[in-house]
């Protein structure tokens, strides 16, 4: 016979778990001293905790497990119950092979964000004209995202894809670079790149947003949330310094490259467009 803190050392397992099984019924002892309440196990006990540690080791719980142990079990109770965990560790591994899939396309993203260089001066570039989904609106910039999750939900319930990006046209133009009250309304029209045409709304608008013949430039991360943008007054200054204006034919455009899953922190990667003229 082995005392329990024998009993525990051969095994491993805490003397504290040992008392745990005995409660359940998994494992009692082969022997408990009356008069002292001293727990013993017998030599042969060592290969039935081998055996609960290999079942536990497949995932098994206790219960389970007392189902294997006892005596005359019919072999379909047993089969049944293997059968059972099979199905589940497949379910498993399924929904690992998924998480991993999508773990990896975040990698794949990071990588490619890593690729982009914030480090580049501001420049002047052709925008060309893009298809997209838009919803225009006075409201509090505290509730862009509203705006956003309205018109990604519209474009998919209609089955289309976008390129991944977001976009904002800044329809006042008084706001440059302002730091304004997020509480505050502002002319607001969020817009969805879409790979191919789909039916508009009173409230959502399908429609070619137009070329933009010259555009100011600059890469940077933003909190698209905030209530301005350092990113803007950078930009209106160059352009200042450069022999440009800007101009109202068209809204300053940000366009997030980043889409809400693959944001880390509160910014994201954006460009900011900021149409302009080359002044004669």
């Amino acid at each position: 016979m082995l005392r329990i803190s024998v009993f525990s050392k051969l095994t491993g397992v805490s003397v504290k778990t040992l008392r745990y099984y005995d409660q359940l019924g998994l494992l009692k002892p082969a022997f408990t001293d009356p008069h002292t309440g001293y727990r013993h196990y017998s030599e042969e006990q060592l290969l039935t905790m081998k055996r609960i540690a290999c079942f536990k080791e497949q995932g098994f719980t206790l219960e389970e497990i007392k189902t294997f142990l006892a005596e005359n079990t019919p072999l379909n109770v047993i089969k049944n119950q293997l059968a059972d965990k099979e199905l589940e560790l497949q379910n498993i591994i399924q929904q690992a092979k998924q998480q991993l899939g999508e773990v990896k396309e975040r990698l794949n993203q990071v990588e490619l964000l890593d690729r982009f260089d914030i480090s580049k001066p501001i420049a002047i570039k052709y925008v060309p004209p893009k298809l997209a989904a838009a919803i225009r609106d006075v409201v509090p910039r505290s509730q862009l995202c509203l705006l956003l999750d309205e018109i990604t939900r519209y474009v998919r319930l209609h089955g289309a894809e976008s390129d991944g990006t977001l976009m904002i046209l800044r329809h006042d133009p008084g706001h440059f670079g302002e730091s304004v009250n997020p509480a505050d309304p502002a002319d607001l029209e969020v817009a969805l790149p879409l790979t191919r045409d789909i039916p508009g709304s009173d409230r959502v608008k399908v429609r070619l947003l137009p070329e933009i013949n010259q555009a100011a430039s600059l890469l940077h991360y933003c909190n698209p949330y905030a209530s301005g943008c350092s990113a803007t007054s950078e930009v209106m200054s160059w352009i200042r310094s450069n022999g440009y204006f800007p101009t109202s034919s068209e809204p300053i455009r940000e366009i997030y490259l980043t889409g809400d899953n693959e944001m880390y922190g509160n910014l994201r990667l954006s460009e900011l467009l900021v149409p302009v003229t080359k002044i004669n």
